[in-house]
């Protein structure tokens, strides 16, 4: 049984920086590419960004290109969101998500597996 553990959310001041991790339990992170996911208040969930399952290959959202960067540890299980300038329209619940997939997947039917969510509150 894969699992899926977010950690790393908060509140932080527009213009500041948080770094989202989400350790993978039951299987290695390298058997999956590997996606986050947002829902914001009234919204439905976006994709933010994906690695694929070699971690070669990255994707973002065009809102957060340039800002965020996600990457993988293999060694220590765990992929990261780094999330830099932060506007207050980034206030979500952020997601982690594995995917039995070989390239960054961008829709959300697409992933297998998901993390229960990690607040994200950004103030102006």
């Amino acid at each position: 049984q894969v699992q899926l553990v977010e950690s790393g959310g908060g509140s932080v001041q527009a213009g500041g920086s948080l770094r989202l991790s989400c350790a993978v339990s039951g299987r290695t992170v390298s058997s999956y590419a590997m996606g986050w996911f947002r829902q914001r208040p009234g919204k439905e969930r976006e994709f933010v960004a994906a690695i694929s399952r070699s971690a070669l290959s990255t994707s973002y959202a065009d809102s957060v290109k340039g800002r965020f960067t996600i990457s993988r540890d293999s060694a220590k299980n765990t992929v990261y969101l780094q999330m830099n300038s932060l506007k207050p329209e980034d206030t979500a619940v952020y997601y982690c998500a594995a995917a039995e997939r070989a390239y960054a997947q961008k829709l959300a039917p697409n992933y297998d597996y998901w993390g229960q969510g990690t607040q994200v509150t950004v103030s102006s």
